[in-house]
C-alpha cells in the first residue's frame, strides 16, 4: 500500500492574495503535482484537515505507520514535501529520523498519531 500524502484544498493563508480566486491548498496540490510523485507515494486531496489556523496543512500516513500532520506550508515548499513523503514512505514505521526531515517537518510538525493496532486474531 502506498504512502498517502494528503493535501487541504480549501486551506487559506493569512498572506494569500484576496483576489485570488483559487485556494492557496489548491495551489499547493497543483504544485505538488508538477514536481512529480515519488515512487510509492500517493497524493490525495480532501476538503478539509481542520488546521484552519495552520494552513496550508498536509499529512502523511500510511497503514501501520505513525502519521503526521504538517502546516504552514504553501506551494514553494512542495520539493521539501516530496522529499519529506519519499523519506516517510522508505520507512517501516513512519519514524523519519530527525536530521533527516526537510527543516520544514522538523520545524512545522502540527500532530504526530500513532498506528492504528493491528485487529486481534481469533
Amino acid at each position: 500500500m502506498p504512502t498517502i500524502l494528503t493535501v487541504c484544498t480549501t486551506c487559506k493563508r493569512t498572506d494569500a492574495d484576496p483576489a485570488d480566486e483559487m485556494w492557496p491548498g489548491t495551489h499547493l496540490l497543483r504544485a505538488l503535482r508538477n514536481q512529480g510523485v515519488p515512487d510509492g507515494v500517493e497524493i490525495r486531496e480532501v476538503e478539509c484537515l481542520s488546521a484552519c489556523s495552520n494552513g496550508c496543512a498536509v499529512a502523511l500516513s500510511e497503514p501501520g505507520k505513525w502519521s503526521y500532520v504538517y502546516g504552514r506550508m504553501s506551494s514553494e515548499n512542495a520539493a521539501d514535501i516530496l522529499a519529506g513523503a519519499a523519506a516517510y514512505a522508505a520507512t517501516d514505521d513512519g519514524l523519519v529520523p530527525w536530521r533527516e526531515r526537510p527543516v520544514i517537518f522538523r520545524k512545522q510538525s502540527l500532530a504526530r498519531i500513532p498506528p492504528f493496532p493491528e485487529p486481534e486474531q481469533e
